[in-house]
């Protein structure tokens, strides 16, 4: 692994992102079984993300338009994103991104069929190298976990529905 810069190494300090030279896997668990579906995306490339963005945003505010930065909506769209890269660039088509809640609480799900690739976290990386995404989930979302059903690897994690 190349060495991380100090500005690297304290931006990630700053967000609260643990200095580490390797990989390591992400929890396994699930999420609570009290949701309802709101939404589903079907995604076979990346160039449907933005598209997904601004759908994600509009099924949490309820509205159409720009996305601002901050807040919970905020949260969801760029953990979506991120976690929708993720498998996309990873796992195994198709990629469904589904959005849940139950009142108080959102939950992203997102799945690919990758069942033999556990979700990783990063070791510490160069700038522009990327592999931040679960980080960023676990810095935004309330929790974050994955599971397998048999047939599909799931991504998920959860947010205050009463921040938005």
């Amino acid at each position: 692994m190349s060495e991380v810069s100090s500005e690297m190494q304290a931006a990630l300090q700053a967000a609260g992102i643990p200095d580490i030279d390797v990989d390591q896997p992400l929890a396994r668990s699930t999420p609570p079984a009290t949701f309802r579906l709101v939404r589903t995306w079907v995604l076979d490339t990346t160039a449907e993300l933005r598209a997904l963005r601004a759908e994600i945003h509009e099924a949490v505010t309820g509205h159409v338009g720009e996305i601002l930065t901050g807040g919970v909506p905020e949260r969801v769209v760029l953990v979506a994103s991120e976690l929708a890269t993720n498998a996309l660039r990873y796992g195994i088509p198709p990629t469904q991104v589904s959005l849940l809640a139950d009142g108080t609480t959102y939950l992203l799900d997102v799945e690919d069929r990758a069942v033999d690739r556990q979700p990783v976290l990063a070791a510490a990386r160069q700038h522009g190298e990327g592999g931040f995404g679960l980080y960023l989930a676990r810095r935004l979302a309330l929790q974050v976990g994955w599971y397998t059903d048999g047939t599909s690897k799931h991504v998920w994690a959860t947010f205050l529905a009463d921040e938005v």
